[in-house]
Parts: C-alpha cells; structure tokens; sequence
C-alpha cells in the first residue's frame, strides 16, 4: 500500500481491483444459478452489451444500479462501505 501511495496510484489500483473481484463475483453467481448472459440481462432488464461492461474487468463506470440489479438477479444483496 505505501509503494502504491508513494507511486500516486493507490486509488486506480483500488479501484481496478475491486471491479474485477465484483465482475468475478457475479460471473460466478450466474454459474451458480445456471444463467446465460442472455438470461442474466433479461432478468437485470437491461442489454447484453450494459451486462458485458458489467463483467468486463477493465471497465470501472458500472453504476450503482447496475450492480443492484445484478445483485438482485442473481438472489444476492449489494452492500457498499466507506472507511
């Protein structure tokens, strides 16, 4: 954490970080139920291409509600922190 500090990208590795762990997470959900991306997006009521950004880890502008309606689709509850 410090050499991240040190180098000014703490918070983009943060949160390149965390996207990813959220992206595996719900890939991982939708294993679990047995959902196709095209089941996944029908129950998020959205489109293929917004669950695709959803699930692609290098994309980091996913919103709120976004990952409620995964969380959701999926039986799951979105919780968020700060500290």
């Amino acid at each position: 954490d410090s050499w991240l500090s040190e180098e000014g990208i703490r918070r983009e590795v943060s949160a390149t970080a965390i996207k990813r762990v959220l992206a595996r997470e719900v890939e991982a959900a939708m294993r679990e139920k047995k959902f196709s991306k095209a089941e996944m997006a029908r129950r998020m009521h959205t489109s293929r291409a917004a669950l695709d950004r959803l699930l692609d880890p290098e994309y980091e502008a996913v919103t709120l509600s976004t990952l409620r309606k995964a969380a959701t689709a999926v039986g799951r509850e979105l919780r968020l922190e700060l500290r």
